[in-house]
């Protein structure tokens, strides 16, 4: 059985839209976990009034992604779930999201899946995974080596966001969940799915499963889009802060190699501290 789990702190409007999409899906065997951290929109209310089937986990108030995640995780491998899927409550989801995904899932062994992101408003692509160059600090996107006309099928791929990415139970089994005490926020995903790989599992970006996603909606793009000291050092040191330079530097020490490590860094803090400016 799959179970999607989805953490969630206001922003009702998207987490219904999210809900909905997920209600049309034309394969329907599945169960929805949310992990509502403290939102004060009214979100535990009309969960319990609109959709009575998922089940709602309640956080601390500060768990931010990866450990509500986790929480959803953990409540899941408990029902004894054998697929798991992370998703943000600010995706849609295409019909045959879930169809697409499970028969990627039974065509090889155990792998992870990641899906294809589209702009939800004008369709375009946004999204596909792709590679990272330990050596440059650059990131080889699939949407630039793979032609719109095939992409369909699933990719290789080295890393991909926790929007709509589908595990095996048994990656967990093996790796444990997502690395909360060390990366509470960003970096957590992209972390675990290069610890996968690390342990032997195959990643793919999965072009048949499509999902719309809001890029302008991010915590960080607030901080990009109204530049002031304050956005400035919210966007290099807050928890939720794109360019976090703490939580960068534990995803280089845990899984860039280490010829490359100081490369990397220093790459990796140029692009981050001029970035915002540029």
């Amino acid at each position: 059985m799959l179970h999607i789990v989805i953490p969630v702190f206001n922003r009702l409007s998207f987490t219904l839209a999210c809900l909905d999409s997920l209600r049309k899906q034309t394969d329907q065997d599945f169960k929805v976990v949310i992990v509502d951290d403290g939102s004060t929109d009214g979100t535990a209310a009309a969960l319990n009034d609109k959709y009575p089937e998922v089940k709602v986990l309640t956080g601390t108030g500060s768990l931010f992604w990866t450990a509500g995640v986790n929480l959803g995780l953990r409540y899941a491998l408990d029902q004894g779930a054998t697929w798991l899927m992370t998703m943000n409550n600010d995706v849609v989801v295409y019909p045959d999201f879930v169809a697409n995904m499970m028969k990627a899932a039974n065509s090889r062994p155990p792998a992870l899946y990641g899906a294809y992101e589209l702009d939800a408003v004008t369709q375009e692509p946004i999204y596909s995974g792709g590679w990272l160059n330990w050596r440059t600090g650059s990131f080889r996107r699939l949407l630039d080596d793979v032609a719109p006309d095939q992409r369909r099928g699933q990719w290789p791929s080295q890393n991909l966001p926790g929007r709509g990415l589908l595990i095996p139970r048994v990656v967990f089994d093996r790796i444990g969940l997502f690395a909360a005490d060390i990366l509470p926020h960003y970096y957590a995903d992209y972390d675990f799915t290069h610890q996968a790989r690390l342990a032997g599992f195959e990643v793919y970006l999965n072009f048949d499963a499509r999902l719309g996603t809001y890029p302008e909606e991010s915590g960080d793009q607030h901080n990009r889009k109204r530049k002031s000291l304050r956005n400035y050092y919210n966007h290099l040191f807050s928890i939720r802060g794109g360019a976090n330079l703490r939580d960068f530097t534990q995803f280089a020490r845990r899984n860039c190699p280490p010829l490359y490590l100081p490369l990397f860094l220093a790459n990796g803090y140029m692009r981050r501290i001029l970035g915002y400016w540029l």
